[in-house]
């Protein structure tokens, strides 16, 4: 009888551990180089990154983004567990060190499953953008 316990334990732990790892995402690739029209890459943001500007970003960016790329942009959002393809860090030098022009191209285009955003207007694409800023790590 003891021996019968012991051994149900063990499969009940084997089979508790076989469903933590099936849960655990798989690695995700690091995304291809985003070749950016000159056009866009050099294009000035035409919105000023003030209190309203970043407020109304904020809200798109909920609506629109952290399902991917997490609340405070780290690409850690409940959708991007089943992406193939990494999101990506807001916070980091490699995204802040863009233009906002790229920005607003990779949002309004998209690539990928990365979806564009042709029907939310440019300039609440420039808030996004804006609101997006202020992830900088310090």
């Amino acid at each position: 009888m003891k021996t019968l316990k012991i051994f149900t334990m063990g499969l009940l732990l084997t089979g508790f551990g076989l469903a933590l790892v099936s849960m655990t995402p798989q690695r995700q690739k690091m995304p291809e180089p985003w070749e950016v029209p000159a056009k866009y890459k050099n294009m000035e943001n035409p919105v000023e990154a003030n209190d309203a500007s970043i407020k109304k970003g904020a809200s798109m960016y909920k609506r629109f983004c952290a399902s991917c790329h997490g609340r405070e942009g780290l690409g850690d959002g409940p959708k991007a567990r089943v992406l193939k393809t990494f999101p990506g860090d807001f916070s980091g030098d490699q995204y802040q060190d863009q233009t906002d022009g790229e920005h607003f191209y990779k949002t309004k285009f998209g690539r990928g499953e990365m979806p564009a955003y042709k029907r939310i207007a440019d300039e609440d694409i420039w808030n996004i953008v804006n609101y997006m800023r202020t992830f900088k790590a310090e």
